[in-house]
């Protein structure tokens, strides 16, 4: 019976038509125009703003033209070495001497260079085209170094000429001296096989490791000079280490990429 007079209560009373109908409340409508707002906002900078990038590859310092493996052209014992590590030697010339059954023979380099490394020592036993040293080519001791990174074959075109490189040095403590600054001035065409970087570098260690994920591209990253750093070089830390950095010390690159607008990554 309760609800049977509920129901002739209701028939009995006019609909309220003349009231205003809500849709929301002062709230609702605030948190609408925020949402408008920050999709505005983002829509805005995903056209007109732009998102820094870099690409962090593993490299070396060395010089500009490379080194070289020096192997013996003769099978004997070793009965003089001629030359030191870190010494500049001319076209040529002599670095061992080597004991063979036709007589006492001269290993040369072949181009001139320094000497980074030495295999051979004296009273060891060579065979015909072992390797005995390691020669770096420089022409004038003055030379600057550069660095080589070897980046993914497939990054290797979103590098652009000119962009700013970061590197740090593994002989150098990042924390207390920073990194040193480089520009990328080339950028190879094709990946390079482990062979191709050995006969660059004079090293199939260093091959074998940068050639791990796949061939690599050789980037080439010219070092920014300064009179005011012992090293000769910019540092992100304005004096920059109290000694010099040599070559073959590995180094990590961080590449800076091109700018791109964020809606870049959505368009095809």
């Amino acid at each position: 019976m309760q609800f049977r007079q509920q129901a002739l209560s209701k028939l009995q009373s006019p609909e309220e038509l003349d009231l205003p109908v809500r849709f929301a409340r002062p709230q609702g409508r605030l948190v609408l125009a925020v949402t408008l707002a920050v999709v505005a906002a983002a829509a805005f900078w995903a056209f007109t703003g732009s998102v820094t990038s870099r690409l962090s590859a593993p490299g070396i310092l060395t010089r500009a033209e490379g080194s070289y493996l020096l192997q013996s052209p003769y099978a004997g014992q070793v009965t003089g070495v001629l030359a030191r590590e870190g010494q500049l030697l001319a076209p040529g010339a002599p670095l061992l001497r080597v004991s063979t059954d036709r007589g006492e023979r001269t290993v040369s380099v072949v181009a001139g260079g320094r000497v980074t490394s030495l295999v051979a020592r004296t009273g060891a036993v060579v065979t015909t085209g072992a390797d005995v040293a390691t020669v770096e080519r420089v022409t004038n001791p003055d030379d600057p170094l550069v660095a080589m990174l070897y980046v993914p074959g497939g990054s290797g075109g979103a590098i652009p000429v000119g962009a700013s490189v970061d590197l740090s040095v593994e002989s150098v403590p990042r924390e207390k001296f920073g990194v040193l600054r480089g520009r990328v001035q080339a950028v190879g065409r094709a990946p390079q096989s482990t062979a191709q970087i050995a006969g660059f570098l004079g090293d199939n260690r260093l091959a074998d490791r940068f050639t791990r994920q796949g061939n690599p591209v050789a980037v080439l990253v010219r070092l920014e000079r300064s009179s005011a750093t012992t090293s000769g070089y910019r540092w992100s830390v304005a004096s920059g280490p109290p000694y010099a950095v040599d070559s073959t010390t590995p180094v990590t690159g961080a590449v800076r990429l091109a700018d791109q607008r964020p809606v870049d990554w959505l368009l095809p």
